[in-house]
């Protein structure tokens, strides 16, 4: 497993953390592991997802990822 820290743009209450929440919760792969207002640390399996589904995921929960490192 490989962590990787998210810069999330567009959060700003409690929907917001469980939206992004939801949706990383259901990529295959990937524990999450924290969810804060502005950012996200989960722990996923390189063999099963990578960083770019892991941003698709939060992009599509209506969210912007500014920036990551593992």
């Amino acid at each position: 497993m490989k962590t990787l820290n998210l810069s999330i743009e567009g959060m700003s209450c409690g929907h917001c953390l469980n939206a992004v929440n939801r949706s990383l919760s259901a990529l295959r792969g990937v524990a999450v592991q924290s969810v804060q207002l502005g950012r996200a640390t989960v722990s996923y399996d390189p063999a099963t997802t990578n960083p770019g589904e892991i941003s698709a995921a939060v992009e599509s929960a209506g969210y912007h990822v500014a920036g990551s490192s593992e």
